[in-house]
């Protein structure tokens, strides 16, 4: 079951120039930053009343990220939606026929359960799963999760 949306993502160059932007321009509370060493990228989150924004850079060549950025520049990369048991979300839409990018969750940011469905199957969104490590917690976009 979805509970709401956790996060939107966007894909930046630059996430210190985003930064700028985020919180300088619009005021935003940037909340934290965290290098995500398996998935190539560090991200910085920003609280923004009922999400959180996370601002995405890569760190390597061979990320997902660079290899969005290349092929369509910075911009909104996925929403995410959390979710109660992502095993069973994950079954459920597979069953369904949606085209699983991962087909068993994986570790995230904040110590989180993740998974990502194709946009082939998702109307051209890439959509994120996420399942906080206490489930039942919610959404965690106002808590502090600085690694500076």
């Amino acid at each position: 079951m979805i509970k709401g949306i956790n996060h939107i993502a966007v894909a930046s160059k630059d996430i210190d120039i985003a930064r700028e932007f985020f919180e300088t321009l619009l005021g935003l509370n940037r909340v934290g930053r965290e290098t995500i060493d398996d998935q190539r990228i560090t991200t910085d989150f920003y609280h923004a009343e009922n999400t959180t924004i996370e601002v995405m850079e890569p760190t390597a060549e061979d990320s997902p990220i660079s290899n969005f950025l290349e092929e369509s520049g910075e911009g909104l990369h996925h929403i995410c939606f959390d979710v109660a048991n992502i095993e069973e979300m994950l079954t459920r839409l597979q069953q369904a026929g949606i085209q699983l990018i991962d087909d068993t969750p994986r570790t995230g940011a904040r110590g989180s359960k993740i998974a990502f469905l194709h946009p082939k199957s998702t109307h051209g969104i890439l959509i994120e799963l996420h399942e906080s490590p206490e489930a039942d917690s919610g959404n965690n976009s106002s808590e502090e999760h600085s690694e500076e």
